[in-house]
């Protein structure tokens, strides 16, 4: 009976032993967290605006735990999604393009750089997918550059909250508002016009 129960044990402790292996090579494991290539067809998942249609900075989240992708149009909508609480508590990997080394009309995903550490400029008159826009920089005297050409401020990453988001949407409704008139104008239809209809 001593031996049998010395042989269960040992069963045991084995049985024990490989799962404890096989858990930790699970957890050795590491989802790649690498900035990926946006695609024709990508949809930014805030507005559904497929994301290399557009000019300007774009994001992307990695979520460190699941390897999901998010792909945003435009800096200003992947703060959008993060600052929504639900998001907040994503352990994610934000990467967005370095405005002082991309075309803004076509910008390179070889660019990508680390969100979080990224200067951005709100305020300026560069125009992204949404209209008015966060312009990301890798280094804070490019963003100081465009700042002091093209208006706007520098902020850091925990800089950006609801409030300046706020301020980009009503730069964006006077931009909606401007770029009409243009438009209206350049069909030949005058403000009074407008208002008739």
């Amino acid at each position: 009976m001593v031996a049998i129960k010395q042989t269960f044990q040992r069963v045991l402790m084995l049985c024990l032993f490989i799962f404890v292996a096989a858990c930790s090579e699970e957890a050795k494991q590491e989802i790649n967290t690498d900035p990926v290539t946006f695609k024709a067809g990508d949809e930014c998942i805030v507005c559904g605006m497929l994301v290399t249609e557009w000019p300007g900075t774009k994001g992307q989240s990695i979520n460190k735990q699941t390897g999901e992708t998010l792909k945003f149009c435009s800096t200003t909508d992947l703060f959008s999604w993060w600052l929504q609480p639900e998001n907040k508590t994503v352990k994610a990997q934000i990467y967005v393009h370095d405005s002082a080394k991309i075309d803004w009309a076509n910008p390179s995903d070889e660019h990508l750089i680390d969100g979080r550490d990224a200067w951005y400029v709100v305020g300026s008159d560069l125009i992204g997918a949404m209209g008015p826009t966060l312009v990301s920089f890798a280094e804070e005297a490019d963003a100081l550059e465009l700042a002091a050409k093209r208006g706007g401020r520098v902020l850091r990453f925990d800089d950006i909250d609801l409030y300046v988001l706020q301020e980009i949407g009503q730069a964006g409704h006077k931009y909606a508002e401007d770029h009409g008139k243009q438009i209206r104008e350049s069909m030949g239809v005058s403000h009074s016009e407008d208002e008739a209809e």
